[in-house]
């Protein structure tokens, strides 16, 4: 009984994107920027190479010192996890984990009533 009530919380959870997680890009180590979708081994090198010369003060900063990227990069990132000194960048909303799901699934309809 147990098991199942802790199961169906852990399913809960995930759908509702309880189970989205930060990811400091001052304190996170290789592993976890490579776990942010959209940052891959050169970038989690660049990263870290350029962390050493001091942490990152925002996104700006970030932004200047990491090469390849900008704006658009910098928004998708925030999007999925990475946040500077706990921030994620302005004017990027963090998404619920279904978020995508539901607005593909809302698509078909929309060109059904459009009909």
């Amino acid at each position: 009984m147990i098991k199942k009530l802790l199961l169906a919380f852990a399913a809960l959870a995930i759908s509702s994107g309880i189970a989205f997680a930060q990811v400091d890009v001052n304190k996170a180590d290789v592993a976890a920027l490579d776990g942010v979708k959209g940052v891959g081994p050169s970038m989690s090198k660049a990263i870290l190479d350029e962390r050493t010369k001091g942490e990152f003060k925002d996104w700006n900063d970030l932004q200047s010192r990491v090469k390849g990227l900008g704006e658009k990069k910098s928004a998708k990132l925030s999007e999925s996890g990475l946040v500077v000194n706990g921030k994620g960048k302005e004017g990027a909303a963090a998404k619920p984990a279904g978020a995508k799901a539901e607005k593909s699934a809302a698509k078909p309809a929309d060109a059904k009533a459009a009909m």
